[in-house]
């Protein structure tokens, strides 16, 4: 758990996502609080991919805004259910969340290797 929390990998993550994540930013926060403001979830997790899979929702597709990568609406609901958040973590996940009006909570997926970050949103 330390491993996958470390700064070099949310450097790595944060690498792969950043110049693509400010052309859709927007759009993510958004979403963000329409998640939060609707009551699906107090923690919008926005998941990263680069190929097809099956967690959250289709929010952007790739190339849809001159993206890299697709991104798809989830929540932390979702993520226990699907064994990939314990039961166990739950609680420590929900202190580590960062303001969701001010930063993204980002599930980012390449090949076998797979993180959160949390990324700022773009100031107005």
């Amino acid at each position: 758990m330390d491993d996958a929390n470390s700064p070099d990998v949310n450097r790595r993550l944060l690498g792969m996502v950043s110049q693509d994540f400010v052309k859709v930013a927007d759009q993510l926060k958004e979403a963000s609080y329409q998640i939060r403001k609707r009551g699906f979830s107090e923690n919008p997790i926005f998941v990263a991919v680069q190929k097809e899979l099956e967690l959250g929702l289709l929010l952007i597709g790739k190339q849809e805004l001159e993206n890299e990568w697709a991104y798809r609406a989830s929540f932390l609901d979702e993520f226990v259910q699907r064994e990939l958040i314990g039961t166990e973590a739950v609680e420590m996940f929900r202190e580590n969340y960062k303001n969701p009006d001010e930063f993204c909570c980002l599930f980012v997926i390449q090949g076998d290797f797979a993180g959160f970050v949390f990324i700022p949103f773009p100031e107005d």
